[in-house]
């Protein structure tokens, strides 16, 4: 059997007390080889909801269409604007579904999704599984995500404000560009409040080294 080249990451999800943050590093790998410097790990699903993606990128990209489309879809049949529940659900069973596929590739995808409803501010970590857990706090995915706890278990404070939530986000994902080598190439975050889906900081970071 081949050998599957297996991919890294860093995503940062943090639950603030006028909103949420999300944040991701900006390499994608293939194996040894840096196949991209500057992926866009933050995705923007509606006006209202974001996920950072973590995982084989085809059947990300595949993902993302479909949860895109059936949510639009879903709003254009009911009139109604879909909960960041309901969008968590749907894109769960699509994950679930893809994963459980006959392949010799499996197909595997992991979202942090942060979004607003009528009811208020909500985070879901949604595993390959296609499991679904509410987060209340903090959650971090990826290769890198062990590096990212250490620091967020000391410093994330609850009923932090958005700005420091962003401060906290680009120091997890720094943290882990210092130790993990699959995450790397700069930081993107956005920021989800009253005002929608935003994004606030992208910053690329030059890794070349001189000898």
């Amino acid at each position: 059997m081949e050998k599957q080249l297996k991919t890294g990451t860093t995503t940062v999800g943090l639950v603030c007390k006028d909103g949420l943050v999300l944040a991701a590093d900006r390499r994608a790998t293939a194996g040894y080889f840096l196949a991209d410097k500057k992926v866009e790990k933050v995705l923007k699903i509606t006006e209202d909801i974001a996920v950072t993606i973590a995982g084989t990128v085809s059947d990300i990209q595949l993902v993302v269409k479909l949860i895109r489309a059936e949510l639009k879809l879903k709003e254009l049949k009911t009139g109604k604007i879909n909960t960041v529940k309901e969008a968590t659900n749907l894109l769960s069973g699509i994950v679930y579904n893809n994963i459980r596929k006959f392949s010799l590739i499996p197909g595997i995808s992991h979202f942090i999704v942060g979004g607003r409803d009528n009811i208020g501010f909500h985070m879901y970590d949604l595993c390959p599984d296609g499991s679904i857990t509410e987060i209340t706090d903090f959650v971090s995915s990826g290769s890198g995500s062990p590096m990212v706890y250490g620091l967020l278990e000391a410093q994330y404070k609850e009923g932090m404000a958005v700005k420091d939530a962003i401060n906290l986000a680009v120091k997890g994902i720094n943290s882990a560009l210092q130790r993990d080598v699959a995450s790397g190439n700069g930081v993107i975050v956005y920021t989800i409040t009253d005002k929608g889906v935003k994004k606030v900081l992208e910053k690329v970071l030059d890794t070349k080294l001189e000898v």
